[in-house]
């Protein structure tokens, strides 16, 4: 159904490094780019490598805002390491912890997330849903 989608950061730099670091444990990468420091409309995209972009940043400025409470963004991990590597990732690069790594039964019996809180606000979770 989503192509993709976009957020706006206040420091595209700084977003992309965050999400470099965040993305690879679950196997996503920065599959464009259009960075050019100091200059209005950069943007960077991301996704699965050799495909499309899946969530696009844009550089907004002092404008950028997060959605409020109840938007998140989860990203498919291919395994329980994968979202303990991405939590991992995402703090050393500058996000908030917003739940570590672990079972979430009320969400079913196999469901492993972590969630983290991106330099700019954004509500993040890497979920993986088999079996150990």
């Amino acid at each position: 159904m989503l192509h993709h989608l976009s957020l706006g950061a206040c420091d595209i730099e700084r977003a992309a490094t965050f999400y470099d670091a965040a993305l690879a444990p679950l196997g996503y990468c920065r599959v464009w780019s259009d960075m050019r420091p100091g200059e209005p409309d950069q943007a960077v995209g991301y996704g699965p490598a050799g495909g499309g972009d899946k969530l696009a940043l844009k550089h907004l400025g002092d404008a950028a805002r997060a959605p409020g409470p109840g938007f998140h963004i989860a990203f498919a991990a291919p395994d329980r390491p994968a979202v303990d590597a991405f939590h991992k990732a995402a703090l050393a690069a500058g996000g908030t912890d917003n739940g570590p790594p672990g079972l979430r039964r009320p969400y079913g019996p196999t469901y492993y997330a972590a969630f983290v809180i991106d330099p700019d606000g954004h509500r993040l979770e890497a979920v993986f849903k088999g079996l150990v």
